[in-house]
């Protein structure tokens, strides 16, 4: 069985990793190419981390509830599937009420700090930008891991290292992209 052998693991995993080194490399250029706007509000660099990893994280999250499902014999159709719509709107809970809970952490630091904004633009551009890279992030995830087990790739070896890194990158442009939609930047 090569499936639990050093080169098995090995072979699996290394296009992973290169992809999601490019992929992680873009989202870091992505903000090289900002850094003066975003040095102008400081508050912004403190909500950036949080904010882009929400996605990441809660799309890993589904992403693993979607590949225990396909191991349990469960998720064989997307649309009539009450597992992936149920894991969905759990992982779309989450996210919603972590941006939310981000953006009252980050206003209150920023007004100890004496960097703050209005608490209505703070909390629309977390509630915007978060709802973006979740709807992004969750559709790829479901995406990858129904091609995934269609194409006989464990999800587990694919998912989460992909999602995690592309939910870097969808967040940044989408921080970015309610930024210009604010007239932040």
């Amino acid at each position: 069985m090569s499936y639990y052998t050093v080169r098995g693991i090995v072979g699996r995993g290394f296009p992973i990793l290169l992809v999601t080194s490019v992929i992680g490399i873009f989202a870091g250029q992505i903000l090289n190419l900002e850094i003066e706007k975003l040095v102008s509000m400081p508050i912004i660099l403190v909500l950036i981390p949080s904010l882009i990893k929400i996605g990441g994280d809660t799309g890993s999250m589904l992403g693993a509830r979607l590949s225990s499902s396909f191991h349990m014999g469960l998720g064989s159709h997307l649309h009539r599937n009450p597992v992936v719509r149920n894991s969905v709107l759990a992982a779309l809970i989450v996210g919603l009420s972590a941006c939310t809970f981000v953006g009252i952490i980050v206003w209150i630091t920023g007004s100890i700090l004496g960097m703050g904004m209005p608490f209505t633009t703070l909390m629309a551009l977390c509630l915007i930008a978060g709802s973006f890279e979740l709807l992004a992030v969750f559709s790829a995830t479901i995406t990858i891991a129904f091609a995934s087990h269609r194409f006989g790739v464990d999800p587990d070896d694919t998912v989460i290292p992909l999602i995690a890194t592309l939910g870097d990158f969808i967040g940044v442009t989408g921080i970015f992209v309610t930024m210009h939609l604010l007239n932040l930047i």
